[in-house]
């Protein structure tokens, strides 16, 4: 007896980056996880059955389910419901932000806060803990900068945390003081910012692996994980309804493992998920044995441990971003080194030799360069191998360091959204903390990708919202800020590559997904637009109209 499909979708226009698409093909049949066969309308609806699910395209665009290959995945998923500051600038309205939200959560340790603008009470400076008082008098309150690499909190927040008088710090954290020997409010790095995180409603467990890479202390009760899976599977839904099947994480633990592990078990995991071991610089270098038990512990299609993170430094907009000359207006400032030299390079030689990937969130040119010398001096003591290790951001390169990403198989993992000229930040944000001959190598996508490197696409949600289109609209309509900014403009199909093939193929899974073809699981997602018929300024009208994620649909639109 012939086996119907599971789900046909028919009336597409199919984008497959496969070369055996048949002519003509607009429809795909799918059974057990796995495309079964593409084909026309005609031949493939023939093949359905009555338990068959029927989509119509109407249209649009059918293609790869889109992979973000650089998220904060519990971190992003609790700040869906964190008080968001995105757009707020000034006084007023900072108050008038808070005052509904800390009402609304009166159980709350702190008001936390996320998307405050460097810029959100001054153009010249930064938030002090006395402005913050004023903000919010009655409770305290603590708000994230949009990257994620700084928070500033007011008097009664830094009081809680044990943070007002001070403390001990790793390496490229700062609490920064005051002339009155008090903490001013502002904590640069998870090193600083780490008890304040804790006061937060899941008591900082969701970015447990990113500020100490480590599980979370005390270890959550039954109750808490409940409360923590059942958060994930909210930022789960919220990707699944931007077409995302798969998500790399860039913060990890053992703790994101499991939980994500049973969330697979209970049905709940909408999108296949890559965690990291997270090694930090105060780490002895043995920990990478818990790296080595988690890839041993986790190696499915739906969730795994591969990879190894580590931070090389901060970001330029806190000038902790490692640079190769002091900041505009400094003689000393060179951002803050979170691994000295040889030690970065001996903890690349023990994952290289280990066999595990290895991803660094690298910013400054100084920070890349020591990146790729690492990388380099890996393979010098290990030999050349498929090792796809990956760099994160990329955001200043010195433009002899641009050749060596391919010469030595760098991947470039690259943000879109984070450019100034990306539409989501302000445009004149990271300029004002370079010298105008950085600028030609500031967030270099077009020099990169030219140079012969894998180049892919992300997030780094919740830094960025995980929406896709917005993210590709900053790829392929970029916004022009002057003829000292190279035109950095990508193509609609070196964008969605980018988003589904090669971050496939950044995983290792290049002959599993990434593309539609007979025999690849069965991630797909239909758009309500064909894309290639959008001009590039309005390619957010498209939407994500069904997902679908190892055959199942994770999304419909109504």
């Amino acid at each position: 007896m012939t086996k119907h499909p599971d789900i046909i979708i028919f009336n597409g226009a199919l984008l497959t980056f496969d070369e055996s698409t048949p002519p003509g093909a607009t429809a795909i049949a799918i059974s057990d996880g796995v495309i079964q066969s593409l084909g026309t309308d005609a031949e493939l609806r023939d093949l359905a059955g009555p338990q068959t699910k029927v989509i119509d395209a109407r249209g649009g665009t059918v293609m790869p389910g889109f992979i973000d290959s650089h998220v904060h995945l519990f971190g992003g998923s609790v700040e869906l419901s964190c008080l968001d500051l995105f757009g707020v600038q000034g006084m007023d309205a900072l108050r008038a932000a808070i005052a509904p939200y800390a009402n609304a959560h009166p159980e709350d340790r702190i008001v936390f806060a996320v998307q405050a603008d460097y810029a959100i009470l001054h153009d010249t400076r930064t938030p002090t803990r006395q402005e913050l008082d004023e903000a919010s008098p009655d409770r305290p309150f603590a708000m994230f900068a949009p990257d994620h690499h700084t928070i500033w909190a007011n008097t009664a927040a830094l009081e809680l945390a044990g943070l007002l008088h001070g403390g001990e710090t790793d390496a490229g954290s700062i609490i920064v003081m005051g002339e009155d020997g008090l903490a001013t409010g502002e904590l640069r790095e998870p090193g600083a910012y780490g008890p304040i995180l804790k006061l937060t409603r899941h008591g900082g467990r969701d970015m447990a692996g990113l500020v100490t890479g480590a599980d979370p202390v005390p270890t959550p009760t039954p109750e808490q994980r409940e409360k923590d899976k059942a958060v994930i599977a909210e930022g789960m839904k919220h990707c699944a309804a931007q077409g995302i099947t798969g998500l790399h994480c860039m913060d990890g633990n053992r703790y994101q493992l499991e939980l994500l592990s049973e969330m697979e078990a209970e049905g709940t995991l909408l999108c296949r998920t890559a965690v990291p071991f997270h090694l930090k610089s105060f780490d002895p270098l043995e920990r990478l044995e818990e790296a080595e038990s988690m890839r041993r512990d986790f190696a499915g299609d739906k969730v795994w441990c591969r990879h190894v993170k580590m931070f090389i430094d901060g970001v330029v907009e806190g000038r902790t971003a490692l640079m190769l000359e002091p900041y505009p207006g400094t003689t000393d400032n060179y951002g803050d080194p979170v691994f000295e030299a040889e030690h970065f390079n001996e903890a690349c030689r023990r994952i290289d030799a280990m066999g595990m990937q290895i991803a660094v969130h690298a910013i400054g040119d100084a920070g890349i360069r020591r990146t790729i010398d690492g990388f380099e001096a890996a393979r010098a003591a290990n030999g050349e191998r498929d090792s796809r290790h990956r760099i994160e951001h990329l955001e200043v390169m010195h433009p002899d360091d641009i050749p060596r990403l391919a010469e030595l198989d760098i991947v470039a993992s690259i943000q879109p959204g984070h450019a100034p000229f990306g539409g989501i930040f302000p445009p004149g944000g990271v300029g004002k903390y370079l010298h105008d001959h950085q600028i030609a190598g500031a967030y270099p996508w077009r020099q990169i990708r030219d140079s012969g490197a894998t180049v892919i696409f992300s997030t780094d949600w919740p830094v960025i919202g995980v929406e896709v289109m917005t993210n590709v609209k900053a790829a392929i309509a970029p916004m022009g800020l002057g003829p000292e900014w190279p035109d950095q403009t990508q193509t609609l199909i070196e964008t969605l590559t980018s988003y589904t093939r090669d971050n496939a193929w950044a995983e290792f899974n290049e002959d599993r997904k990434g593309r539609i073809a007979p025999g690849l699981m069965a991630d797909v997602v239909v758009m309500s637009h064909d894309l290639k018929k959008l001009a590039p300024d309005q390619i957010t009208d498209a939407t994500a109209q069904t997902t679908i994620c190892a055959g199942k649909v994770t999304f419909e639109r109504d």
